[in-house]
């Protein structure tokens, strides 16, 4: 199986949706360079963690500012997930994750299990389909989601070769969330794929660290803290390799501009 992986490692500007969609395409346009076929994006990423703003900025599929996203996703054949506050037709909001696909498509999955305070402002999700791509079978997970060894479990056991969990973790809680992400990849033979924020969102000071598991539970590629970055692992014939890419604003507008 061929595969390219990535996780964003951004700061996202509180409320601010359209500052950061364009920052998000920037970081979308330096991942095809990199021949990315799946680019996962941390929790809420095109808001901030911002409960009290999640309402005010809640985003639905058909959302028209997601169109320059889409479009790129087409181009690039890169399946984009990013974080979102969604909106249903039944007017309750979900911390979700949209599955930009080449073909056009979007694929929505839901945040299945909220940490606590959570629940004043969303309400539980219902989980979302499997993705496909290339030749993997990509489960999503939100934060706490993967706290839960049943949804992790449950992920392997629909056939899923990859977990792309988008997360907020702070230093404090990272060790522990990280050596369970590890355990999850060698006990399901999965590639596992975190995206965390770079930067405080929500009154919350990330650790960063995104990363790329393999099946082994090795680590294939790890920021070494909160600088924004492409954290990047290919598999070819076998074998994996990771880089992680450094992306300065002002790396990230040239980018855009090619």
């Amino acid at each position: 199986m061929a595969l390219i992986l990535a996780a964003a490692q951004t700061a996202s500007i509180p409320g601010d949706v359209p500052a950061n969609l364009a920052r998000h395409l920037q970081f979308c346009a330096i991942a095809a360079e990199h021949g990315v076929q799946l680019l996962l994006f941390p929790e809420l990423s095109l808001t901030g963690y911002e409960r009290d703003l999640a309402r005010a900025n809640a985003i639905r599929p058909d959302d028209i500012r997601l169109h320059p996203l889409r479009q790129l996703a087409a181009r690039s054949h890169m399946t984009v997930v990013v974080g979102v506050p969604e909106l249903d037709a039944q007017d309750e909001l979900r911390i979700g994750a949209f599955a930009l696909c080449p073909d056009g498509s979007i694929s929505t999955y839901t945040k299945e299990h909220l940490h606590p305070g959570e629940e004043r402002v969303f309400v539980r999700g219902r989980g979302g389909p499997m993705l496909r791509v290339a030749e993997a079978s990509v489960a999503l997970a939100i934060c706490a989601d993967t706290l839960h060894p049943g949804h992790a479990a449950s992920a392997a056991a629909r056939g899923a070769n990859v977990y792309a969990a988008g997360v907020l973790i702070g230093e404090k809680g990272y060790a522990a969330d990280a050596a369970l992400l590890a355990q999850y990849a060698l006990q399901h033979t999965m590639v596992v794929l975190m995206a965390n924020h770079s930067g405080p969102t929500g009154g919350w000071v990330p650790a960063g660290k995104s990363a790329i598991w393999s099946e082994d539970g090795r680590i294939v590629a790890a920021s070494e803290g909160t600088e924004e970055a492409l954290v990047i692992g290919g598999k070819r014939g076998g074998w994996w390799d990771g880089m992680v890419v450094p992306v300065s604003s002002s790396a990230a507008r040239a980018a855009s501009r090619s």
